[in-house]
């Protein structure tokens, strides 16, 4: 929904007697493969945006690449004439940055609420998604926990080392959940959590998790999808800021180490009915047996948002917790949909197949849509793993065969768009087929 200019322009007034040393603002967004675009605003003309002046940025710019480059996808990119789209700020999210050398602030902003949305913008999708629920009466719940490694900041012929330990100065090479980890590494999760808390981030658990230099670091629960998806990708941002500033490198990496569990996206999703009831605790939890089946149905079809490039593919069933197949169950790990514990008011699912560098618009969308999905059809789901240790159906493990299995899932082109499933889908196709254009050493060892 669009913001009043007042308050806006409140905002903006508000923060500049709060932080007067800051000169720009970074204006921010979400792309594609889930990187960040935008400019640099100085504040003063942020203060005419938030009155009411025009805010345009290229169209294209949601299209980039992983690697930023754009891909010919129908006539977006080279037959369009690269026409600019406008956008509008996001309230509440004008904060200040504690990571740069001078002061600095960032704003979030999209392109949904405005006249002309765009319509393969993540953002955009999500909020269609969550107003089309709203209409209906369904009002999600909505947490996230992200796993990321810490490395050291210097790269050895491009490959990751391991974070040194800073009380040792070794290298933080032993796999373990022990708590002494988030002891020796108290400096930079602090600042971590600190500065997540100043961006409007509820940080709640940190854990050390099994890899090396591997942590979560979990979010409270949201009435709002859109500010849950805004603050997962904010949180990504900041984190990496602060680990080099702490002359480290974080990085959400699906699979940094073959030896060593990958990183995930787990998304803890309840509904509610206007009244404040869990629709998915009614009726002896019929509904939340149907919002299962929906999730695990469409499943196989969103594998190019839930595993965005070639690396999130290998997290795929080779360690701990990441599942070959679209599978649930009560209190299990090893689940793609797990249904934690709880009483009848939070009753929830945790769906954990994401990797940690997934666009956290998309997923929670494509989650959502599962969950619609399977209330609208009401079918039953498969066995759970609890009861069935071989249930599950398979899914796609090659981006190619995903995005096949994607594009023409008439539910998804339905219920995400069909403009934004062609161009997510071919966006992703050029994305993996740029990737493998290079011989690596490994081709040259087995074949010269």
């Amino acid at each position: 929904m669009k913001s009043h200019p007042a308050s806006l322009l409140a905002e903006v007034r508000t923060f500049r007697q709060n932080h007067p040393d800051v000169r720009y603002v970074d204006l921010i967004a979400l792309d594609i493969p889930g990187h960040f675009y935008g400019k640099r605003y100085p504040i003063e003309m942020l203060e005419k945006v938030a009155a009411g002046s025009p805010l345009k940025l290229p169209q294209n710019a949601v299209l980039l690449g992983a690697q930023g480059g754009l891909f010919k996808i129908g006539d977006y990119c080279f037959n369009d004439g690269d026409p600019d789209a406008n956008r509008r700020l996001v309230p509440g999210t004008l904060k200040p940055v504690s990571w740069e050398s001078q002061p600095l602030g960032q704003m979030l902003i999209t392109s949904d609420g405005t006249e002309a949305p765009i319509e393969f913008e993540p953002r955009e999708v999500l909020a269609k998604v969550l107003e089309r629920l709203h209409h209906k009466g369904i009002h999600p719940v909505v947490a996230f926990e992200l796993e990321f490694y810490l490395f050291d900041k210097k790269l050895d012929n491009g490959l990751p080392q391991f974070a040194r330990d800073p009380l040792s100065d070794d290298a933080d090479d032993q796999p373990n959940l022990h708590i002494e980890r988030l002891s020796r590494f108290s400096e930079v999760l602090d600042d971590m959590a600190h500065t997540a808390k100043d961006q409007g981030i509820d940080i709640t658990v940190i854990t050390a998790e099994i890899g090396p230099g591997q942590f979560e670091i979990n979010f409270g629960h949201l009435d709002d999808g859109l500010r849950a998806a805004d603050r997962a990708a904010l949180f990504c941002r900041s984190t990496r800021c602060v680990a080099l500033k702490h002359g480290y490198r974080a990085s959400f990496m699906a699979k940094p180490y073959l030896q060593y569990p990958g990183s995930g996206m787990h998304v803890h999703v309840s509904l509610y009915d206007g009244a404040g009831n869990n629709l998915l605790a009614a009726h002896q939890q019929q509904p939340l047996r149907h919002a299962v089946a929906g999730c695990l149905e469409l499943l196989p079809h969103c594998m190019p948002i839930f595993s965005p490039n070639h690396n999130a593919f290998r997290r795929l069933g080779g360690t701990v917790n990441a599942a070959t197949r679209a599978s649930w169950g009560f209190e299990d790990r090893d689940a793609c949909v797990r249904i934690p514990e709880s009483d009848p008011r939070n009753l929830r699912i945790e769906h954990r197949l994401a990797s940690a560098d997934a666009n956290p618009y998309l997923v929670l969308a494509a989650i959502l849509v599962g969950l619609e999905h399977g209330l609208e059809t009401k079918h039953e789901p498969i066995a759970p793993l609890n009861e069935d240790r071989s249930s599950g159906t398979d899914f796609p493990l090659d981006m190619l065969d995903a995005v096949r299995a994607m594009q023409h899932q008439s539910v998804l082109r339905d219920k995400l768009g069909a403009e934004f499933v062609d161009v997510y889908c071919e966006n992703k196709r050029q994305d993996h087929l740029a990737f493998q254009q290079e011989i690596n050493a490994r081709e040259y060892r087995w074949f010269l």
